[in-house]
């Protein structure tokens, strides 16, 4: 039987909420009846602007919750402002992601720690410091992952790299927080493009070597999120929103 508010009483916290997948993934949530907090760094106004506007349709509905994903120390306390609005915490997105190339001649250290840091150390530690209470909730973690997880972007070793972790940190904490725990991830291909010019060369490249021949939607990717939080006997599992392209390159 199908429920038009299947998350009516849940809360969900998304990391990197305010924009991009994070935001429509929040929207999604929202719709099916759960309160969303919204995690954001800088992105003040967008945050702002999502919040009243999921406040409009429900009040006290949404929440916000500011902090740098990268001060590790931090996260527990993080994740207590998230708690603050509702008390409870149900499903945890780790959406946030960064993104840019470091190709081989010009890879740096620093360059290393951020894109590991906000794509497979933090959402980690974010998710040990989640586990007590969403095993209290029998809740679920969602990792936004990448299929270049699976099949390296050139250029992008790193990001590459610690997308692999991210994914294999899906099967690994859904064998150790089971069985109160369910942990899923989604793995985006082309849906929204880069700015500038490597937007540009990224749609070039990559259209003609997609099945479906076209790009997919933010809608896409915060169907497939909406999906896993609702599934009760789906865990350890990745799915590849991307048109086909990993299935038959």
């Amino acid at each position: 039987m199908l429920d038009s508010q299947p998350l009516q009483g849940k809360t969900a916290l998304i990391t990197g909420g305010a924009a991009r997948l994070g935001a429509m993934s929040a929207r999604y949530l929202h719709a099916a009846g759960a309160h969303v907090a919204i995690h954001y760094r800088n992105s003040a106004t967008p945050a702002q602007e999502l919040l009243q506007s999921l406040l409009d349709l429900r009040p006290a509905s949404a929440s916000l919750v500011q902090g740098d994903l990268l001060d590790y120390a931090a996260l527990p306390a993080l994740l207590e402002k998230a708690l603050q609005a509702t008390g409870q915490l149900d499903i945890l997105l780790n959406n946030a992601s960064t993104y840019y190339p470091t190709p081989l001649d010009e890879a740096t250290e620093g360059q290393w720690d951020d894109l590991f840091g906000i794509n497979a150390k933090a959402p980690f530690f974010l998710s040990l410091a989640a586990a007590a209470e969403l095993r209290q909730r029998q809740g679920c973690i969602i990792n936004m992952v990448d299929i270049h997880a699976q099949r390296p972007n050139k250029d992008f070793p790193i990001y590459s790299m610690a997308k692999a972790a991210k994914a294999m940190m899906v099967q690994s904490l859904a064998k150790e927080l089971a069985p109160e725990v369910r942990v899923n991830g989604v793995a985006p291909g082309a849906i929204l493009w880069p700015e500038g010019e490597l937007g540009e060369s990224a749609k070039l490249n990559t259209l003609p070597r997609i099945p479906l021949a076209r790009a997919g939607r933010p809608e896409d990717i915060a169907h497939t999120v909406l999906f896993l939080a609702t599934s009760d006997y789906i865990s350890g599992q990745i799915i590849a929103v991307d048109g086909g392209r990993t299935t038959f390159q």
